[in-house]
């Protein structure tokens, strides 16, 4: 099933200029122009309004994109569907996760899953929620590894693989760390039980929070409000890593996913909030898509990272 000239245009539309269109298919761009010239001609229509530096669709070309990609995930659900009954699987499986959680489960997984699956190529990218939930729906991405709330989920589908608790955290010996006893391990998780605080004890502290876009945000300033009161941002990183860094230097508070607190730290002190905060871990594919063998197992897989206790877990 040769699809590559629908590809072409596809990649044209993406990239919202020939020229860079070209390169990303490593192809020239009079090769690539005459490509799509033969369509036209063979449509009687221009399916692009150019210009120097933006190659906008037409009505014509944003007729043909839509069903472009429609036609695309077609090819790409009937091989998947034929490579199930193969003896030996092969072919491709994209997916991405998000930064710095998303990289300690893939080193976990893909060893494991590439002695099963050794001739599966796994395109791994590792980008933020929306990016994925974008290139999902578009059919572009096979599978997603996220964290958020159910306000942030799309019309795909999603998989519950893990639910975290939000934690507070603060440097340690901060004049909070008085008012509860310390922190206990939890023997079902391994994830630390940490005491309570009411978030508002912090209202004059400055704090160094995600940013905005990020799918934690929304849940963190909820949190703020429910405690009535605004933080005082000291600045905004897209690193939980960043954060950590910053409160052991003794410069800010935080709130932290559970997977970072995993090791004792003795220079963070670390609480539950009263509400105690949660949101999930989730493996996401397009809503009617087929999923595949391969990518079934890749999805147990993560299962059995995020839940080690878990019984029958790999």
């Amino acid at each position: 099933m040769d699809t590559k000239q629908i590809e072409y245009i596809l990649k044209i539309a993406e990239e919202n200029n020939i020229t860079r269109a070209a390169e990303k298919l490593h192809l020239t761009q009079p090769a690539l122009n005459q490509q799509l010239l033969r369509l036209e001609r063979e449509l009687d229509l221009p399916l692009f309004h150019r210009s120097r530096t933006d190659w906008r669709p037409t009505q014509a070309g944003e007729i043909y994109l839509e069903n472009a990609r429609k036609m695309l995930q077609i090819k790409q659900e009937t091989y998947k569907r034929l490579g199930d009954l193969a003896v030996r699987q092969k072919g491709t499986l994209s997916l991405a996760f998000t930064p710095g959680r998303g990289t300690s489960m893939f080193s976990y997984v893909y060893p494991r899953f590439h002695q099963q699956y050794p001739d599966i190529i796994v395109e791994p990218s590792e980008l933020s929620v929306r990016k994925q939930q974008t290139l999902i729906a578009r059919g572009e991405l096979d599978l997603g590894f996220q964290t958020l709330c159910d306000e942030h989920r799309t019309d795909d589908e999603y998989i519950l693989l893990a639910t975290e608790e939000i934690f507070l955290v603060v440097p340690s010996g901060h004049p909070v760390c008085q008012e509860a006893p310390p922190s206990r391990r939890r023997k079902s998780s391994g994830y630390p039980r940490f005491p309570e605080l009411n978030l508002c004890r912090l209202q004059y502290e400055p704090f160094v929070l995600m940013y905005k876009e990020s799918t934690i945000r929304q849940l963190i300033d909820q949190l703020f409000t429910q405690a009535g009161f605004l933080p005082n941002v000291l600045f905004e990183t897209a690193s939980n890593a960043t954060i950590l860094t910053m409160i052991r230097s003794r410069l800010c508070c935080g709130l932290i996913p559970a997977h970072y607190l995993q090791k004792p730290d003795k220079c963070l002190a670390c609480f539950s909030l009263t509400s105690h905060p949660t949101w999930d871990i989730v493996a996401s594919y397009r809503k009617g898509a087929y999923l595949p063998k391969a990518a079934r197992y890749f999805i147990e897989l993560a299962s059995a990272y995020w839940n080690p206790e878990k019984p029958g877990n790999i």
